[in-house]
Protein backbone atom coordinates (compact mmCIF):
# COMPACT_ATOMS: atom_id res chain seq x y z
CA UNK A 1 0.00 0.00 0.00
CA UNK A 2 1.50 3.50 -0.76
CA UNK A 3 1.39 6.07 1.56
CA UNK A 4 -1.04 8.57 -1.15
CA UNK A 5 -3.59 5.45 -0.42
CA UNK A 6 -3.04 5.07 3.50
CA UNK A 7 -6.23 5.91 5.22
CA UNK A 8 -6.56 5.32 9.31
CA UNK A 9 -10.31 4.91 10.98
CA UNK A 10 -9.52 6.83 14.36
CA UNK A 11 -12.05 6.14 17.26
CA UNK A 12 -12.53 8.95 19.99
CA UNK A 13 -10.92 6.14 22.75
CA UNK A 14 -7.72 6.29 20.47
CA UNK A 15 -7.97 2.76 18.68
CA UNK A 16 -6.47 2.98 15.11
CA UNK A 17 -7.22 0.88 12.13
CA UNK A 18 -5.10 1.50 8.94
CA UNK A 19 -6.28 0.74 5.84
CA UNK A 20 -6.72 2.28 2.05
CA UNK A 21 -8.25 5.14 0.61
CA UNK A 22 -11.22 3.82 -0.51
CA UNK A 23 -13.92 6.71 -2.57
CA UNK A 24 -13.12 9.96 -1.35
CA UNK A 25 -9.79 11.30 -0.24
CA UNK A 26 -9.63 14.01 3.23
CA UNK A 27 -11.14 13.95 6.51
CA UNK A 28 -14.89 12.99 7.69
CA UNK A 29 -16.29 12.74 10.89
CA UNK A 30 -19.62 10.83 12.86
CA UNK A 31 -20.73 8.43 15.24
CA UNK A 32 -19.46 4.94 14.38
CA UNK A 33 -22.04 2.02 13.89
CA UNK A 34 -21.94 -0.96 12.48
CA UNK A 35 -24.84 -2.61 9.70
CA UNK A 36 -25.56 -6.60 9.51
CA UNK A 37 -26.67 -7.78 6.30
CA UNK A 38 -25.57 -9.36 3.57
CA UNK A 39 -27.02 -7.48 0.93
CA UNK A 40 -28.26 -3.75 0.33
CA UNK A 41 -25.18 -1.22 0.77
CA UNK A 42 -26.99 0.82 -1.66
CA UNK A 43 -30.26 1.03 0.38
CA UNK A 44 -28.14 2.09 3.76
CA UNK A 45 -25.71 4.49 1.86
CA UNK A 46 -28.89 6.43 0.69
CA UNK A 47 -31.01 6.10 3.93
CA UNK A 48 -31.46 9.45 5.14
CA UNK A 49 -31.14 8.38 9.10
CA UNK A 50 -27.23 7.21 8.77
CA UNK A 51 -26.83 11.30 8.31
CA UNK A 52 -23.75 11.57 10.56
CA UNK A 53 -22.77 8.69 11.32
CA UNK A 54 -19.77 6.53 9.73
CA UNK A 55 -21.06 3.20 8.94
CA UNK A 56 -19.07 0.03 9.06
CA UNK A 57 -20.29 -2.72 6.88
CA UNK A 58 -20.07 -6.32 8.33
CA UNK A 59 -20.37 -7.99 5.54
CA UNK A 60 -17.16 -8.60 4.14
CA UNK A 61 -17.17 -7.96 0.34
CA UNK A 62 -19.18 -4.81 -0.20
CA UNK A 63 -19.73 -3.27 -3.86
CA UNK A 64 -19.75 -6.48 -6.21
CA UNK A 65 -23.15 -5.51 -7.44
CA UNK A 66 -22.21 -2.01 -8.32
CA UNK A 67 -24.49 0.73 -8.29
CA UNK A 68 -27.97 1.32 -9.84
CA UNK A 69 -30.50 3.79 -10.32
CA UNK A 70 -33.43 1.96 -9.10
CA UNK A 71 -32.69 0.97 -5.51
CA UNK A 72 -31.80 4.24 -3.58
CA UNK A 73 -34.00 5.29 -0.91
CA UNK A 74 -32.88 8.93 -1.37
CA UNK A 75 -31.29 11.19 -4.33
CA UNK A 76 -27.81 11.21 -2.43
CA UNK A 77 -25.47 9.51 -0.51
CA UNK A 78 -26.21 10.24 3.38
CA UNK A 79 -23.51 8.20 5.79
CA UNK A 80 -20.95 10.10 6.48
CA UNK A 81 -18.59 7.72 6.28
CA UNK A 82 -18.02 4.54 4.75
CA UNK A 83 -15.81 1.44 6.09
CA UNK A 84 -15.31 -2.05 4.58
CA UNK A 85 -13.08 -4.81 4.68
CA UNK A 86 -13.04 -5.85 1.24
CA UNK A 87 -14.33 -3.00 -1.63
CA UNK A 88 -14.72 -4.46 -4.83
CA UNK A 89 -12.44 -4.04 -7.91
CA UNK A 90 -15.03 -4.30 -10.45
CA UNK A 91 -18.96 -4.62 -10.28
CA UNK A 92 -20.72 -7.53 -12.03
CA UNK A 93 -24.60 -7.47 -12.33
CA UNK A 94 -26.58 -6.78 -14.86
CA UNK A 95 -28.43 -3.49 -12.81
CA UNK A 96 -25.36 -2.01 -12.50
CA UNK A 97 -24.15 1.55 -13.74
CA UNK A 98 -21.33 2.61 -11.96
CA UNK A 99 -19.20 1.30 -9.47
CA UNK A 100 -19.50 2.09 -6.02
CA UNK A 101 -15.99 3.38 -5.50
CA UNK A 102 -16.89 5.77 -8.26
CA UNK A 103 -20.25 7.04 -6.64
CA UNK A 104 -18.17 7.85 -3.33
CA UNK A 105 -15.79 9.69 -4.98
CA UNK A 106 -18.85 11.91 -7.10
CA UNK A 107 -20.72 12.59 -4.40
CA UNK A 108 -17.77 13.19 -1.84
CA UNK A 109 -18.01 10.22 0.58
CA UNK A 110 -14.26 9.42 2.33
CA UNK A 111 -14.29 5.54 2.63
CA UNK A 112 -11.73 3.05 4.23
CA UNK A 113 -10.96 -0.51 3.06
CA UNK A 114 -8.96 -3.79 3.45
CA UNK A 115 -10.07 -2.78 7.24
CA UNK A 116 -10.82 -5.94 9.80
CA UNK A 117 -14.36 -4.49 10.10
CA UNK A 118 -14.92 -7.94 12.62
CA UNK A 119 -12.09 -6.66 15.05
CA UNK A 120 -14.33 -2.37 14.54
CA UNK A 121 -17.51 -4.43 15.42
CA UNK A 122 -16.22 -6.15 18.55
CA UNK A 123 -14.81 -2.98 19.67
CA UNK A 124 -18.04 -1.46 19.08
CA UNK A 125 -20.08 -3.80 20.76
CA UNK A 126 -18.11 -4.19 23.49
CA UNK A 127 -17.47 0.35 24.10
CA UNK A 128 -20.46 0.80 22.65
CA UNK A 129 -20.89 3.29 19.86
CA UNK A 130 -19.06 6.26 19.92
CA UNK A 131 -17.20 9.13 17.50
CA UNK A 132 -14.33 8.37 15.13
CA UNK A 133 -13.03 9.94 11.70
CA UNK A 134 -11.72 8.54 8.72
CA UNK A 135 -8.90 10.27 7.33
CA UNK A 136 -6.59 9.86 3.99
CA UNK A 137 -4.56 11.90 1.83
CA UNK A 138 -3.67 15.62 3.03
CA UNK A 139 -5.71 15.40 6.17
CA UNK A 140 -3.14 12.94 7.22
CA UNK A 141 -0.18 14.87 9.63
CA UNK A 142 3.10 14.15 9.30
CA UNK A 143 3.95 10.98 10.86
CA UNK A 144 0.54 9.62 10.92
CA UNK A 145 1.90 6.98 8.04
CA UNK A 146 3.87 5.55 10.79
CA UNK A 147 1.21 5.70 13.76
CA UNK A 148 3.35 8.13 15.48
CA UNK A 149 1.82 9.02 18.55
CA UNK A 150 1.84 12.89 18.59
CA UNK A 151 0.16 12.55 15.12
CA UNK A 152 -1.88 10.21 16.29
CA UNK A 153 -2.89 11.99 19.59
CA UNK A 154 -4.05 15.05 16.97
CA UNK A 155 -6.29 12.88 15.24
CA UNK A 156 -8.10 11.53 18.22
CA UNK A 157 -8.06 15.36 19.25
CA UNK A 158 -10.14 16.26 16.07
CA UNK A 159 -12.35 13.59 17.30
CA UNK A 160 -12.77 13.70 20.36
CA UNK A 161 -13.97 18.03 19.21
CA UNK A 162 -16.28 16.54 17.19
CA UNK A 163 -20.18 16.51 18.85
CA UNK A 164 -21.73 13.49 19.91
CA UNK A 165 -25.07 12.23 18.47
CA UNK A 166 -27.14 12.24 22.18
CA UNK A 167 -28.82 16.09 21.94
CA UNK A 168 -28.33 16.27 17.60
CA UNK A 169 -31.60 17.91 16.14
CA UNK A 170 -31.36 16.63 12.63
CA UNK A 171 -34.67 16.08 10.85
CA UNK A 172 -34.62 19.09 9.27
CA UNK A 173 -31.35 18.66 7.71
CA UNK A 174 -32.73 15.67 5.64
CA UNK A 175 -36.19 16.92 5.13
CA UNK A 176 -37.73 17.88 1.96
CA UNK A 177 -37.74 21.38 1.76
CA UNK A 178 -41.18 21.11 -0.59
CA UNK A 179 -44.60 19.73 -0.26
CA UNK A 180 -44.73 16.52 -2.79
CA UNK A 181 -47.53 13.71 -3.79
CA UNK A 182 -47.26 10.56 -4.75
CA UNK A 183 -50.22 9.22 -6.79
CA UNK A 184 -51.98 5.68 -6.44
CA UNK A 185 -49.65 2.90 -8.52
CA UNK A 186 -50.73 -0.04 -9.69
CA UNK A 187 -53.95 -1.15 -10.18
CA UNK A 188 -55.26 1.86 -8.07
CA UNK A 189 -53.45 4.11 -10.59
CA UNK A 190 -56.39 6.40 -12.27
CA UNK A 191 -58.61 5.94 -9.65
CA UNK A 192 -60.12 7.72 -7.08
CA UNK A 193 -57.74 7.22 -4.12
CA UNK A 194 -58.92 4.75 -1.35
CA UNK A 195 -57.29 7.45 1.38
CA UNK A 196 -55.10 10.74 1.79
CA UNK A 197 -52.34 10.10 3.79
CA UNK A 198 -50.00 13.20 4.79
CA UNK A 199 -46.26 11.66 5.38
CA UNK A 200 -44.20 13.96 7.69
CA UNK A 201 -40.48 13.81 6.34
CA UNK A 202 -38.35 13.20 8.97
CA UNK A 203 -36.18 11.53 6.71
CA UNK A 204 -38.24 9.56 4.87
CA UNK A 205 -36.97 6.68 2.45
CA UNK A 206 -38.68 6.47 -1.52
CA UNK A 207 -40.11 2.72 -0.21
CA UNK A 208 -42.20 3.88 2.50
CA UNK A 209 -44.67 5.90 0.06
CA UNK A 210 -44.47 3.51 -2.65
CA UNK A 211 -45.91 1.01 0.05
CA UNK A 212 -48.76 3.47 0.62
CA UNK A 213 -49.22 3.92 -2.99
CA UNK A 214 -49.41 0.57 -4.05
CA UNK A 215 -52.23 0.46 -1.53
CA UNK A 216 -54.31 2.77 -3.04
CA UNK A 217 -53.14 5.88 -0.91
CA UNK A 218 -52.45 9.57 -2.39
CA UNK A 219 -49.22 10.34 -0.53
CA UNK A 220 -48.44 14.16 0.38
CA UNK A 221 -44.98 14.17 1.62
CA UNK A 222 -44.76 17.41 3.80
CA UNK A 223 -41.09 18.81 5.41
CA UNK A 224 -40.39 18.27 8.75
CA UNK A 225 -41.62 21.93 9.90
CA UNK A 226 -44.94 21.58 9.16
CA UNK A 227 -47.63 22.85 11.61
CA UNK A 228 -50.76 20.95 12.44
CA UNK A 229 -52.96 23.52 10.30
CA UNK A 230 -51.08 22.42 7.43
CA UNK A 231 -51.84 19.07 7.84
CA UNK A 232 -55.50 19.54 8.33
CA UNK A 233 -55.68 21.82 4.78
CA UNK A 234 -54.71 18.52 3.32
CA UNK A 235 -57.74 16.98 5.18
CA UNK A 236 -55.63 13.54 5.25
CA UNK A 237 -57.66 10.20 6.27
CA UNK A 238 -54.09 9.49 8.12
CA UNK A 239 -51.22 10.52 9.39
CA UNK A 240 -47.40 9.56 9.09
CA UNK A 241 -43.82 10.16 10.23
CA UNK A 242 -41.31 8.62 9.02
CA UNK A 243 -37.85 7.74 9.93
CA UNK A 244 -34.82 9.76 10.23
CA UNK A 245 -31.70 10.54 12.08
CA UNK A 246 -30.66 12.27 15.55
CA UNK A 247 -32.13 12.59 19.12
CA UNK A 248 -36.01 12.35 19.51
CA UNK A 249 -35.80 14.51 22.52
CA UNK A 250 -35.19 17.11 20.76
CA UNK A 251 -38.14 17.18 18.91
CA UNK A 252 -40.20 18.94 20.84
CA UNK A 253 -42.31 20.70 18.04
CA UNK A 254 -42.49 17.39 16.19
CA UNK A 255 -44.38 16.29 19.56
CA UNK A 256 -46.64 18.69 20.02
CA UNK A 257 -47.92 18.10 15.97
CA UNK A 258 -48.51 14.67 16.74
CA UNK A 259 -50.20 15.49 19.81
CA UNK A 260 -52.33 17.55 17.76
CA UNK A 261 -53.13 14.62 15.49
CA UNK A 262 -53.79 12.30 17.71
CA UNK A 263 -56.47 14.95 19.73
CA UNK A 264 -58.08 15.42 16.47
CA UNK A 265 -58.72 11.43 16.08
CA UNK A 266 -56.53 11.04 12.91
CA UNK A 267 -55.15 8.19 12.20
CA UNK A 268 -51.65 7.51 12.88
CA UNK A 269 -48.70 5.26 11.91
CA UNK A 270 -45.22 5.91 12.52
CA UNK A 271 -41.83 4.17 11.83
CA UNK A 272 -38.53 4.54 13.71
CA UNK A 273 -38.03 8.16 14.52
CA UNK A 274 -41.92 8.42 13.90
CA UNK A 275 -42.08 5.13 16.47
CA UNK A 276 -39.77 7.31 19.22
CA UNK A 277 -42.00 10.63 18.40
CA UNK A 278 -44.94 8.45 19.25
CA UNK A 279 -43.66 7.43 22.23
CA UNK A 280 -42.84 10.49 23.57
CA UNK A 281 -46.64 11.94 23.10
CA UNK A 282 -47.53 9.26 24.54
CA UNK A 283 -45.20 10.41 27.88
CA UNK A 284 -43.31 7.75 27.69
CA UNK A 285 -39.40 8.24 27.70
CA UNK A 286 -36.23 7.50 25.15
CA UNK A 287 -32.89 6.48 25.88
CA UNK A 288 -29.59 6.08 23.98
CA UNK A 289 -28.84 2.37 23.10
CA UNK A 290 -25.36 1.59 23.64
CA UNK A 291 -24.80 0.43 20.15
CA UNK A 292 -27.83 0.25 18.24
CA UNK A 293 -29.77 -1.94 15.90
CA UNK A 294 -28.77 -2.05 12.10
CA UNK A 295 -29.36 -3.91 9.35
CA UNK A 296 -31.29 -6.40 7.64
CA UNK A 297 -31.36 -9.85 9.83
CA UNK A 298 -32.95 -8.28 13.45
CA UNK A 299 -35.47 -11.16 15.17
CA UNK A 300 -38.65 -8.82 15.99
CA UNK A 301 -41.59 -10.92 18.18
CA UNK A 302 -45.21 -9.94 17.22
CA UNK A 303 -46.54 -10.01 21.16
CA UNK A 304 -50.01 -9.96 20.04
CA UNK A 305 -49.58 -13.00 17.80
CA UNK A 306 -46.64 -15.30 18.55
CA UNK A 307 -45.28 -14.52 15.23
CA UNK A 308 -40.95 -13.58 14.57
CA UNK A 309 -40.48 -11.72 11.96
CA UNK A 310 -37.06 -10.69 10.70
CA UNK A 311 -36.89 -6.79 9.92
CA UNK A 312 -34.88 -4.57 9.01
CA UNK A 313 -33.36 -1.53 11.45
CA UNK A 314 -31.59 1.75 11.93
CA UNK A 315 -31.72 3.09 15.27
CA UNK A 316 -29.91 4.18 18.10
CA UNK A 317 -32.73 5.47 20.11
CA UNK A 318 -35.55 3.63 21.51
CA UNK A 319 -38.60 4.18 23.73
CA UNK A 320 -38.74 3.15 27.35
CA UNK A 321 -42.76 1.77 27.84
CA UNK A 322 -43.15 -1.64 29.59
CA UNK A 323 -43.32 -4.85 28.05
CA UNK A 324 -45.66 -7.35 28.89
CA UNK A 325 -48.58 -5.53 29.93
CA UNK A 326 -50.97 -3.06 28.89
CA UNK A 327 -49.92 0.72 30.71
CA UNK A 328 -51.85 3.58 30.61
CA UNK A 329 -50.02 6.34 28.29
CA UNK A 330 -48.73 8.44 30.65
CA UNK A 331 -49.12 11.89 29.10
CA UNK A 332 -51.90 14.39 30.38
CA UNK A 333 -52.97 11.83 33.10
CA UNK A 334 -53.62 9.45 30.63
CA UNK A 335 -55.20 11.25 27.53
CA UNK A 336 -54.54 8.92 25.28
CA UNK A 337 -55.53 6.02 26.78
CA UNK A 338 -54.56 2.16 27.09
CA UNK A 339 -51.23 1.44 25.30
CA UNK A 340 -49.17 -2.20 24.80
CA UNK A 341 -46.08 -3.00 23.42
CA UNK A 342 -46.93 -4.60 19.87
CA UNK A 343 -43.40 -5.73 18.97
CA UNK A 344 -40.21 -6.76 21.15
CA UNK A 345 -36.60 -7.18 19.88
CA UNK A 346 -35.53 -10.77 20.54
CA UNK A 347 -32.02 -10.13 20.90
CA UNK A 348 -32.27 -7.33 23.72
CA UNK A 349 -35.86 -6.57 24.59
CA UNK A 350 -35.69 -3.56 23.23
CA UNK A 351 -39.73 -1.77 22.35
CA UNK A 352 -40.33 -2.31 18.55
CA UNK A 353 -43.48 -1.38 18.41
CA UNK A 354 -46.73 0.23 20.13
CA UNK A 355 -50.43 0.06 19.68
CA UNK A 356 -52.88 2.37 21.12
CA UNK A 357 -55.93 0.92 22.32
CA UNK A 358 -58.20 3.69 23.08
CA UNK A 359 -57.27 5.55 19.64
CA UNK A 360 -56.41 5.06 16.18
CA UNK A 361 -52.68 4.72 16.31
CA UNK A 362 -49.94 2.66 16.54
CA UNK A 363 -45.92 2.44 15.71
CA UNK A 364 -42.88 0.30 14.82
CA UNK A 365 -39.36 0.87 15.60
CA UNK A 366 -37.90 -1.68 12.62
CA UNK A 367 -38.84 -0.70 9.03
CA UNK A 368 -41.22 -2.77 7.66
CA UNK A 369 -40.71 -0.80 4.42
CA UNK A 370 -37.14 -2.13 3.44
CA UNK A 371 -36.47 -2.91 0.48
CA UNK A 372 -33.22 -4.42 0.25
CA UNK A 373 -34.36 -6.60 3.55
CA UNK A 374 -36.50 -8.85 4.49
CA UNK A 375 -40.32 -8.07 4.01
CA UNK A 376 -42.50 -9.77 7.06
CA UNK A 377 -43.66 -6.67 8.19
CA UNK A 378 -45.40 -4.97 4.91
CA UNK A 379 -48.51 -6.14 6.62
CA UNK A 380 -48.39 -2.85 8.92
CA UNK A 381 -49.38 -0.85 5.50
CA UNK A 382 -52.75 -3.05 4.94
CA UNK A 383 -52.97 -2.45 9.12
CA UNK A 384 -52.64 1.64 8.36
CA UNK A 385 -54.89 1.28 5.44
CA UNK A 386 -57.73 -0.52 7.13
CA UNK A 387 -57.58 1.70 10.08
CA UNK A 388 -58.18 4.66 7.62
CA UNK A 389 -60.74 3.08 5.92
CA UNK A 390 -62.63 2.41 9.25
CA UNK A 391 -62.24 5.67 10.18
CA UNK A 392 -63.61 7.45 7.01
CA UNK A 393 -66.89 5.09 7.19
CA UNK A 394 -67.17 5.70 10.71
CA UNK A 395 -67.39 9.68 10.47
Amino acid sequence: MTSSNTALLVLEDGTVFRGRAWGSRGRTLGEIVFSTGMTGYQETLTDPSYHRQIVVMTAPHIGNTGVNDEDPESSRIWVAGFVVRDGARRASNWRSRRELEDELLAQGVVGIADVDTRAVTRHIRERGAMRAGIFSGDALPAGALYLAEEAIASLVRIVAESPVMSGQALAAQVSTEETYVVEPLGEFEGVEPLARVVAVDLGIKSRTPYHLAARGARVYVVPSTVSFADIESLNPDGVFFSNGPGDPSTADREVDVLRAVLDAGIPYFGICFGHQLFGRALGYGTYKLNYGHRGINQPVKDLETGRVEITAHNHGFAVDAPVGSESVAPFDAGRYGRITVSHAGLNDGVVEGLRALDIPAFSVQFHPEAAAGPHDGELLFDRFMSLMIAAKENR
